[in-house]
């Protein structure tokens, strides 16, 4: 197996930085639109494991360079599960038929069961894991309790945030009650993935950002906290206990890097805004680094796509033992982006960081 993310994970040497990308399965590849279509609706897409596996592979079919897969899946089928009625809405993106107003909703919602009301997603990550064969690791997600609040509480996307940021204000109380049942089945969740053969897992915080300092360690990083007590850090695989490492990122985090590493996390993402080298020297050796390339650089020329990778791998500086780096972009790639521009990219970072490396032996 290529263990190059696992192993910086937890920050040993490498031959190279690896690299995988946020929603490297998407409509920016012709093959993913197919099977899309094919499939009738992103649901069903979602919901059916041999189409999941299917996208999973996908961008390692084209991309030999990627040292990572994510599972194929969406952040709100916890809520879904939860008895939401998840749905998506032409020119729109995800809707709930029911969205969680008062005292009552929240003592609705239940723990879904995780063999039961989200057996297709794990079904899904034990497929993808057959299908690998060791190929690459493969990562496992949630969405962070607070940021599915955010959408169960607006029903859908938002621009203001206005009603999930009214019940924090007004009623405390209950947006806590709300992000503790959220942090339950995100635990849950997450375990069960670790369970079906994940091999690392990732909270995406996507919301995190529009909290205000205090707020955001009150609403966000706690519950973020909660989950990771929770968490299974390792897995029995052939007879072997093997580790399974967690990744955290917080758009719009860059204010509180120190903060969210203390929680017990291996990883930390980071979005453009954070200057990488900063980052190291606040975090130190307490987790690796994930990141951080503007998506929409990738809608540049290539050569200046592969001088932004540059520019992101010598942000972060020369490697070295009890530091680690995962080259990602800051956020999700666009589904506007040149395939081949990905091409470019990956490049680079296997070809600069291997000479990174070579500069450190030979001095």
């Amino acid at each position: 197996m290529n263990q190059v993310f696992l192993k910086t994970l937890a920050r040993e040497a490498t031959v190279h930085t690896p690299v995988w990308l946020m929603r490297q399965a998407g409509r920016y590849l012709p093959e993913y639109r197919a099977t899309r279509a094919r499939a009738g609706s992103f649901l069903a897409l979602a919901k059916t494991p041999e189409l999941a596996c299917e996208v999973t592979l996908q961008p390692l079919d084209r991309y030999p360079l990627l040292d990572a897969a994510i599972l194929f899946s969406d952040i709100l089928t916890v809520p879904d599960a939860m008895g939401l009625g998840l749905y998506f809405a032409e020119g729109e993106g995800p809707r709930f038929e029911r969205r969680i107003e008062g005292e009552a909703d929240v003592a609705a919602l239940p723990l879904p069961d995780m063999e039961t009301d989200l057996r297709y997603v794990m079904d899904a990550v034990r497929l993808i894991r057959k299908t690998l064969d060791g190929r690459v690791p493969l990562i496992g997600f949630s969405g962070s309790p607070w940021t599915l609040a955010c959408y169960m509480v607006e029903g859908g996307g938002s621009d203001d945030f206005r009603r999930v940021k009214t019940l924090m204000y007004k009623r405390p109380d209950l947006m806590l009650e709300l992000l503790r049942r959220n942090a339950n089945a995100v635990a849950a969740y997450l375990n069960a993935q670790i369970q079906a053969g994940a091999q690392a897992v990732m909270i995406f915080d996507t919301w995190g950002g529009v909290l205000g300092d205090g707020l955001f360690q009150k609403f966000s990083l706690a519950p973020m906290r909660w989950v990771h007590d929770a968490l299974l850090r390792s897995r029995q695989e052939d007879g072997i206990e093997k580790p399974v490492p967690s990744i955290v990122f917080t758009k719009g985090g860059g204010l509180w890097l120190e903060e969210i590493a203390a929680i017990g996390c291996d990883a930390l993402g980071l979005d453009w805004t954070v200057n990488l080298g900063s980052a190291r020297a606040r975090v130190g050796q307490r987790v690796a680094l994930q990141g951080n390339l503007d998506p929409m650089a990738l809608m540049a020329d290539p050569a200046q796509v592969q001088a932004q990778a540059l520019r992101v791998l010598e942000s972060f500086g020369l490697p070295q033992a009890g530091v680690g780096h995962v080259f990602n972009l800051g956020h999700g790639i666009s589904q506007f982006t040149d395939p081949e521009h990905v091409t470019a990219l990956l490049e680079a970072v296997r070809d600069f960081s291997s000479k990174q490396r070579k500069s450190v032996e030979c001095a």
